[in-house]
């Protein structure tokens, strides 16, 4: 009889009991937004920034809505308007171009190389063919690029890096945390992230105009000086009427919930890190499975893992999931002919002109994608490489 898995790829850890104390003080308070309080009191969302600023070794960091809105209010506080062009990985997630193209941008795709990051060598010929200020980066499910040589060509160039780290909080390139080589890095607090408060989002700069517009733009109202850790005020005097209100902030309960959320980070890293090595080394050796190699100066979350399956047609592809779903384990193909669920990928964005990347319909043609969530165990763990390796034997055999 064949083994079967019975456990749920999206089922998160329960939130902290400290962490439910801690919204339960907020929702009895009824003091949920966060320039809502009384005097000598700190929102909880402003003790929040300035905890994660500590975390990530920022000057600063903003609370707001969602990581999606992150990158939306980093774009507007770097001074990206409608018709400019933006470069981005082609192999990304929808928010990424959707963030280009709710401030009115154009999304300029840049290739993928077989480790899943962004090709250096197509970014530099992007940047001069389209002549484009800003590189929206997106890690993309946590897989980091030599951000040093990244680093050296838009600098180079004078490209504005904005680092999309949903997917790599807590992650580091040579000793770097993710987010610290551009000039903002964002990040998502969404339940299938590394911090979960349903939605939610973080972003992070050292600069002091770019955080006195982000704030402002994220519906600070002249309420900024109760963020607490912000530049000097003729910064705010300087761009406080040209910017607009575009409310996206973090309310005083999603804060709650995250802060004691930030002491467990590099835990669960670890433990993150722990359930990837078991199911990677369980699919190293199965001859029609390609691992995706890390560098040696990547520190990654193992939150999700991918894998290849070259020189397999759509139709077998199909077979493999299929075998799969039917012992429990649930995987996703990025090279479907038509989104399914978060899986989509850049020729699926009508909104966008069409772009042919020939290296990422290459990849992503037999990409396959799964979630890994901390409440597996390392039972559960070796269980699902054991099927997914049989699954894939199977289909060796066809």
């Amino acid at each position: 009889m064949e083994e079967i898995f019975d456990g749920s790829f999206t089922q998160q850890e329960p939130i902290s009991e400290i962490a439910i104390s801690a919204a339960l003080r907020v929702l009895r308070s009824g003091r949920l937004h966060r320039y809502n309080v009384i005097e000598g009191e700190v929102a909880e969302t402003t003790l929040l920034e300035e905890e994660f600023a500590r975390l990530i070794g920022s000057k600063y960091s903003l609370a707001v809505a969602s990581g999606g809105y992150a990158m939306g209010c980093a774009l507007r506080a770097i001074g990206v308007k409608a018709g400019d062009f933006v470069l981005s990985n082609a192999f990304t997630l929808a928010p990424v171009p959707g963030a280009i193209a709710g401030v009115g941008a154009l999304p300029v795709f840049v290739d993928t190389v077989d480790n899943l990051t962004i090709d250096l060598e197509d970014l530099e010929q992007k940047i001069k063919s389209s002549d484009s200020k800003v590189l929206l980066l997106s890690h993309m499910r946590g897989h980091i690029c030599d951000m040093d040589k990244l680093m050296a060509i838009c600098n180079t160039h004078n490209v504005k890096v904005i680092e999309d780290c949903a997917h790599t909080m807590g992650a580091s390139w040579a000793g770097v945390a993710s987010g610290r080589h551009g000039i903002i890095g964002c990040y998502s607090c969404q339940t299938y992230k590394h911090l979960n408060s349903g939605e939610g989002g973080l972003l992070v700069t050292d600069d002091d105009e770019v955080i006195a517009r982000a704030i402002v733009l994220s519906g600070s109202y002249m309420l900024f000086e109760q963020h607490r850790s912000i530049p000097d005020l003729a910064v705010f005097e300087k761009i406080k009427l040209e910017t607009p209100n575009i409310s996206g902030r973090m309310d005083n309960l999603r804060a709650a919930i995250l802060r004691p959320q930030l002491s467990d980070l590099r835990d669960r890293v670890s433990r993150w890190n722990e359930r990837y090595k078991i199911i990677e080394d369980g699919l190293r050796n199965v001859p029609i499975i390609k691992i995706i190699e890390r560098a040696e100066d990547e520190a990654y979350v193992g939150s999700s893992l991918q894998f290849k399956i070259p020189k397999t047609n759509g139709n077998q592809i199909q077979i493999f999931l299929n075998g799969c779903m039917k012992r429990g384990v649930e995987l996703k193909w990025f090279g479907a002919s038509a989104p399914k669920a978060f899986t989509s990928k850049y020729d699926s964005w009508a909104y966008i002109e069409p772009q042919e990347l020939v290296n990422t319909d290459r990849i992503l043609s037999g990409l396959i994608d799964m979630r890994l969530p901390l409440t597996f165990s390392l039972k559960d763990c070796q269980i699902v490489a054991r099927i997914i390796s049989s699954e894939a034997m199977k289909l060796s055999k066809a």
